[in-house]
């Protein structure tokens, strides 16, 4: 008798949340995808009508939004910060601080590198230190806080922490990368450990949540490779190692699930991997290639059987490219157009490029259809956009901006 098979990704919309908040990395289903429509179908060489702008300390982490409430996370002197707004007005609300001494040791950056997540009343930061910690929605008084790095005596690495948390039935998950505690669940409560699993060094990458066969799996991309955990208990179902030869490398972006398979991109001679689950969880190797797509840190996007996304080093000035997701081949090419935060929405593409300008992209694989671009931010831009309430929320290295994007 066949055995039928649920695949989704784990949607959080707790009652606070409206359907079109932002409340997480890359959005409510962690890809980038927004269900919004009535946008803009261009804007003029100023850009999309300005709402409201503010200044933002050091940091590349992107703005999150639920139930009206933007939530910033950024470095200002010697202190990490997270600041409540207004979404509509970016008016403050509340603030909470703790100080830092954290300094890259190459140079790029001072500030938190991951982004906040909310669920129900709780919002979750994890610091460049390794400072994770839980404060409350409304009020903004701290829950509990752990010091990850000391506390599972994790090795240092090239850019502080980078990858954001995500929460899944009051866990929550992080690729901690410390000895036999690659990946620790902690409660969303309290801060405890609930369970820890694997000695998989911390990437940059962000984990996603699915519930596959009636079973919530976890999805990380790990400084080693693929990793797939059980959600509950921590037990891995699948691993393998997908990374550089070398050990100057990162893994930065976040897995994607697309129909039954899971597709992981790096960069580095790596490329792309895909994998195709089975019914324990486990998966087996569809493709793997260097040619097809390698993202250096952002995030590709799968829209109508194609992948869009960056290919190649951030320092060599990827190409933006279009990709038959099922028989790998190249629709289109736009040439070192730069790496850039991208939100679906609309059949269309919205970026913010590295070097602060914002573009409109059609989300067609006929050609690259350019249908509005504008100089808004001082590079390096590398916090992910936000997309609420027809509103879109970005940040470059000194600002953070709502645009309106409603027609």
């Amino acid at each position: 008798m066949m055995r039928w098979l649920v695949i989704v990704a784990v949607v959080v919309t707790p009652a606070p949340l409206r359907a079109d908040d932002w409340p997480q990395f890359l959005g409510p289903h962690r890809n980038g995808v927004s269900a919004e429509k009535g946008l803009v179908a261009s804007w003029p060489k100023d850009g999309p009508p300005l709402v409201w702008q503010r200044d933002v300390g050091e940091g590349y982490s992107g703005p999150v939004i639920a139930g009206g409430k933007l939530i910033l996370f950024h470095r200002v002197a010697d202190q990490e910060v997270t600041e409540c707004l207004d979404a509509a007005t970016g008016k403050p609300q509340w603030k909470f601080s703790y100080a830092t001494n954290y300094t890259d040791q190459l140079g790029k950056g001072d500030g938190p590198r991951s982004t906040p997540m909310v669920v129900g009343n709780h919002v979750i930061t994890l610091g460049a230190e390794g400072v994770l910690q839980c404060l409350d929605l409304q009020k903004g008084t701290k829950e509990w806080s752990r010091a990850l790095l000391t506390s599972y005596k994790v090795p240092g690495s090239y850019f502080g922490v980078g990858t954001s948390p995500t929460i899944v039935d009051g866990l929550v998950l992080v690729n901690v990368g410390g000895k036999n505690a690659g990946i620790v669940a902690f409660s969303v409560d309290d801060g405890k450990e609930v369970w820890k699993a694997t000695s998989d060094g911390a990437s940059y990458s962000s984990p996603i949540v699915i519930t596959f066969d009636k079973k919530q799996l976890a999805v990380f991309f790990t400084r080693f490779g693929a990793l797939v955990v059980d959600a509950k208990s921590g037990d891995v179902t699948h691993r393998q190692k997908w990374r550089a030869r070398y050990d100057a490398s990162v893994n930065a972006a976040t897995p994607l699930l697309i129909g039954d398979q899971l597709f992981f991109s790096t960069c580095y001679e790596t490329g792309a991997l895909l994998l195709k689950l089975k019914a324990d969880g486990s998966a087996t190797e569809t493709w793997q290639s260097e040619d097809v797509m390698d993202n250096h840190y952002n995030t590709s996007i799968y829209h109508d059987g194609h992948l869009y996304g960056f290919h190649g080093r951030q320092e060599k000035t990827p190409d933006f490219r279009c990709v038959d997701f099922k028989t790998k081949k190249i629709a289109w090419e736009k040439k070192k157009f730069g790496c850039g935060s991208m939100v679906i929405a609309d059949g269309k593409l919205i970026v913010l490029t590295e070097a602060g300008d914002l573009v409109l992209v059609e989300a067609t694989p006929t050609e690259y259809r350019e249908l509005a671009r504008a100089s808004l931010f001082a590079g390096p831009c590398r916090a992910q956009i936000a997309l609420a309430n027809g509103k879109l929320y970005a940040r470059g290295e000194k600002k953070l901006a709502c645009f309106n994007l409603t027609k």
